[in-house]
C-alpha cells in the first residue's frame, strides 16, 4: 500500500531511517484470482436469463466486445438498470490484468527494527515507492501488499518483472501510524483495499504480544475490511483464520460487487455503514442521519458488540475514503484522542 499521508495523536520520534542494498526478494506472491471463466459464465447466464441468448453466445467467444455490449444496453429504453449495472461490473473484472494484488517478501542481511503501523520506502529499478509494512515485527524480514495502478510507472514493473531472489534498495522505517499503549479499550481496525497492510501488522503483534488482554481483561479486536471482490479482501483466510482462534476477534469482511458473481451472503455496504449494525444498544441515538438508516441486523452472527465511548479506532485506506471512516468513529462518540487514520492515494 503506498503511503503519502497520516494522521496519529500518538507521534513518536523516529531514528535516522535504515537505507540498505542487501534486502532480497524472497517471495512473490499473487493475492487475488483470475475468475474470468467464472466472470464469463455467469454474464453468460445474466443474458441469457433477460432473452439475450445471442450476445449469451457472443459474451462467451474470446474477442467478445465487453464495451460494446454495456453500450447496447445502455441506449435501451429504461427498464434494464439493475442489468447495466451487474454487466458493468462483470465488464471491469473481466478486462482487469491478473494479478492486481500480491504480497513481496524482503529478506535483509541486516537487522531492520519497525513499529506495527510504520512504512518502508522500496526502489525497483530506480523508482522508489512507499508502503505499509503488513508483517510483523516479530516476523523474519518484512512483508509489502502491493496493489497494481493501471499504467503505473512502478506497479508494472513490479507485476511483469520482480521475481524471487531480486535485489531491492529498502529506505526506512518511517510513519507515526501506530498502535496505541495498551489500556481496558476495544480496538476496531478499518479499512478498505490495501489499507489492511498497516492493520495486519497491528493485528498480529497485538495477538503475538497478549496486547489483546488488559489486566486480566480479554479486549475486543475488529476487523472491518472492505473491497469490491471476495479476492480483493488481502489476507482474507488468514483473518478468518484469526477469527476461528480468537473468541475475541471478529473479522468482518464486506464487498461490494461480490454477490454479481458469488452466492455472496456477507455484507455489503460501505466499512462505515457496516460498522454501525454492530453497536452496543442505544448507542445508534447518537448517529448521523446518513449513518442511522443502516443500522439493520449484520450479516455475521458475531456474540459481540462495540461501544463507541470504550473504543479506539484505527482507519486506512484511499484518503477520501479514510476521511470518511475516520469521520464516522468521532459521529460515533469514539474520542478524539483514540481515532488514529492513514490515508494514501
Amino acid at each position: 500500500m503506498e503511503i503519502p499521508s497520516q494522521h496519529s495523536q500518538h507521534r513518536r520520534a523516529e531514528e535516522l531511517p535504515l537505507v540498505t542494498d542487501s534486502a532480497r526478494v524472497e517471495r512473490v506472491e499473487a493475492l487475488d484470482e483470475d475468475r474470468t471463466e467464472r466472470v464469463v459464465e455467469r454474464a453468460a447466464e445474466l443474458l441469457d436469463v433477460h432473452g439475450r441468448e445471442e450476445w449469451a453466445e457472443r459474451v462467451q467467444s474470446e474477442d467478445a466486445d465487453w464495451d460494446e455490449l454495456v453500450s447496447v444496453i445502455e441506449g435501451e429504453e429504461r427498464g434494464h438498470e439493475n442489468l447495466l449495472t451487474e454487466l458493468s461490473s462483470l465488464k471491469d473484472r473481466y478486462q482487469r490484468p491478473f494479478s492486481s494484488l500480491m504480497s513481496v517478501a524482503i529478506d535483509f542481511e541486516e537487522e531492520f527494527d519497525f513499529v506495527p503501523g510504520q512504512y518502508a520506502t522500496m526502489r525497483y529499478e530506480h523508482t522508489p515507492r512507499p508502503y505499509s509494512i503488513a508483517s510483523s515485527p516479530n516476523a523474519d524480514g518484512i512483508e509489502l501488499c502491493v496493489r497494481r495502478v493501471p499504467h503505473g510507472r512502478l506497479t508494472s514493473k513490479l507485476f511483469e518483472d520482480l521475481s524471487e531472489g531480486d535485489r531491492v534498495t529498502v529506505r526506512g522505517p518511517n510513519g507515526d501510524f501506530v498502535l496505541e499503549e495498551p489500556s481496558g479499550r476495544d480496538m476496531a481496525f478499518l479499512a478498505t483495499g490495501t489499507g489492511v497492510a498497516p492493520l495486519r501488522s497491528m493485528i498480529k503483534y497485538t495477538f503475538e504480544e497478549g496486547r489483546d488482554e488488559y489486566e486480566g481483561e480479554r479486549r475486543d479486536v475488529w476487523l472491518f475490511l472492505g473491497a469490491s471482490w471476495k479476492d480483493d479482501l488481502a489476507y482474507r483466510e488468514e483473518f478468518e483464520e484469526l477469527d476461528d482462534e480468537h473468541e475475541n476477534f471478529h473479522f468482518v469482511p464486506t464487498c461490494s460487487r461480490e454477490e454479481y458473481l458469488t452466492d455472496w451472503e456477507g455484507e455489503t455496504d460501505y466499512v462505515q455503514q457496516t460498522l454501525v449494525k454492530y453497536l452496543v444498544e442505544g448507542a445508534e441515538e447518537n448517529l448521523s442521519d446518513d449513518l442511522a438508516e443502516y443500522t439493520a441486523e449484520p450479516a455475521y452472527d458475531i456474540d459481540a458488540r462495540i461501544d463507541p465511548g470504550g473504543l479506539e479506532v484505527y482507519a486506512c485506506g484511499v484518503n477520501a475514503m479514510v476521511s470518511m471512516l475516520a469521520g464516522a468513529a468521532r459521529d460515533l462518540g469514539v474520542p478524539e484522542d483514540h481515532v488514529q487514520y492513514e490515508g494514501y492515494g
